[in-house]
């Protein structure tokens, strides 16, 4: 290793389910961040970090800016933004199959959505004079002539410094962005210790985890009401963990829905949630989970602290 050292943050921002959380993880190489078909999966920033050659490069996984309804919405696109302006270089990933979509008159609401918010968000870097490079996500499958005609429509902004088409899913494309990245750095120490690839409190993750294992769980069945708060994390003579957490729902039908019937849906997302917890620390974990209703749990500032957003946005 050369005495030459770089470091510095990159923020990746884009609309909700434009694939953030997956190219993260990928960036990594482990799993930081939670991934599921719901948009809004992430709600705070998550920090990982990689390291090639001589640089160390911190990413900011943002949560999915939209147009904000409640506090909450508001706190995580605010964040989002927060993200953007601090960081050493932005990412914009862009998905290039709804934008494909809608070019084609085929597309559902879901990709109108994906499109108004990505478009949102070139007018966004426009006005604070940021020049983002531009990802093309989901390329899989398509045709040059139409990725270079969606890259033409972004890049005529000039928003825009330069270009990536990749798939975060499958890889391709990610290692020229990944050494794009750790070339922009600045020169300086690196801020973690070589082999950490997180910022995020264990507690915190685990409670991240167990609230994707609901989303893949109940689908549809439950709107984004649903929060996961670690109120225990204690490490046993024996090696285990013992961790207890409560999920937060605001209304009593949702409860019935997290519990399922005899439970059986609240024991499946212990399970899935406990094995990986088990797999990421390499120990064994006793995790005991409650559900309870609280329609005003979007409201508790504690809440809010916990996952570094603020509450009075």
């Amino acid at each position: 290793m050369s005495q030459t050292r770089r470091a510095g943050f990159v923020a990746l921002i884009g609309a909700p389910n434009a694939g953030k959380s997956t190219l993260t993880n990928r960036l990594v190489g482990s799993k930081i961040s939670i991934v599921t078909q719901k948009v809004q999966t992430t709600r705070f920033p998550v920090r990982g970090v990689f390291v090639l050659g001589d640089s160390q490069v911190v990413l900011v996984d943002t949560p999915g800016i939209f147009k904000p309804r409640r506090r909450l919405d508001r706190a995580m696109v605010a964040s989002a933004w927060g993200g953007a302006e601090d960081a050493d270089a932005v990412v914009h990933l862009v998905d290039v199959q709804s934008e494909l979509a809608v070019a084609e008159g085929r597309a559902k609401g879901a990709d109108h959505r994906q499109i108004e918010d990505a478009r949102a968000i070139t007018e966004g870097l426009k006005g604070a004079g940021t020049k983002a490079i531009l990802a093309l996500n989901k390329i899989d499958g398509i045709k040059r002539d139409s990725l270079l005609a969606v890259t033409q429509s972004y890049f005529d902004t000039g928003a825009y410094s330069e270009v990536f088409m990749i798939s975060a899913s499958q890889g391709s494309g990610v290692e020229d962005l990944k050494a794009r990245l750790a070339s922009l750095m600045p020169g300086g120490p690196w801020l973690y210790p070589e082999d950490q690839a997180a910022d995020l409190p264990m507690r915190l993750l685990a409670a991240e985890i167990t609230r994707e294992k609901i989303y893949l769980r109940v689908h549809d069945e439950l709107p984004y009401a649903a929060a996961v708060e670690t109120t225990a994390f204690e490490d046993r003579p024996d090696g285990s963990v013992r961790i207890e957490q409560t999920v937060y729902v605001e209304r009593d039908s949702q409860r019935a829905i997290v519990l399922g019937k005899g439970g059986q849906t609240l024991k499946w997302i212990g399970q899935a949630a406990r094995e990986e917890l088990g797999d990421l620390m390499d120990r064994k974990v006793h995790l005991f989970l409650t559900v309870k209703t609280d329609e005003r749990w979007a409201e508790r500032r504690d809440l809010y602290g916990q996952v570094g957003l603020d509450f009075d946005v």
